[in-house]
């Protein structure tokens, strides 16, 4: 505590000159949980709402239908580069991934497929920065999920390795039903 009885904000609050690095985030031990790293500043997301938590379980295990080699990860982050290091809601990640148990990030070279479920919060980065920002890194498949009418609608987009976007290649409303990045079938109602 300070002269005046107030507890100092910790030194990680200013950013360095330039912003955080990808690897920095895992120096900053009183950083709040889920703590991400978008152009190289901090971004804290907002604490998760029923829908999405139950959403986000719905797909988890409609995902685990994922062929040998692919594992289903939520709660980790994917480097995309030295400024950027989100954390998805659920990511479909090579098994063979070359990292160990302690490690706290993968590589987006990993990553067949990243799922965001949006919130109010994280509208505006689900749908405008992160998408750009995970073509970028050359990760194939992106899936945002969002509430209309307390139902969940999945979009559904695959990488144009020819202009480094995404194109749309579905919306989904009552049923999600996909043949790529592997089959998949899951009742949103």
């Amino acid at each position: 505590m300070d002269d005046e009885g107030l507890t100092p904000y910790p030194d990680w609050i200013r950013p360095p000159v330039g912003g955080y690095r990808a690897e920095d985030l895992d120096r900053l031990p009183d950083a709040p949980p889920h703590t991400e790293l978008i152009a190289g500043s901090l971004v804290f997301t907002a604490p998760r709402t029923r829908w999405e938590t139950r959403t986000t379980g719905l797909l988890h295990g409609a995902l685990e239908a994922a062929p040998a080699g692919w594992e289903v990860w939520r709660s980790m982050t994917v480097v995309l580069d030295e400024r950027n290091r989100p954390e998805p809601d659920l990511m479909v990640v090579g098994a063979r991934a070359d990292w160990g148990p302690k490690d706290t990030s993968c590589r987006a070279g990993d990553v067949l497929l990243v799922v965001e479920v949006a919130s109010t919060e994280s509208m505006e980065r689900d749908r405008e920065v992160k998408p750009r920002k995970y073509a970028a890194a050359g990760i194939r498949y992106f899936w945002r999920v969002e509430n209309v009418d307390d139902r969940p609608v999945v979009y559904t987009y695959e990488l144009d390795p020819s202009t480094n976007s995404y194109v749309p290649t579905g919306i989904f409303h009552d049923r999600l039903k996909v043949e790529h990045p592997f089959p998949v079938e899951v009742e949103l109602v």
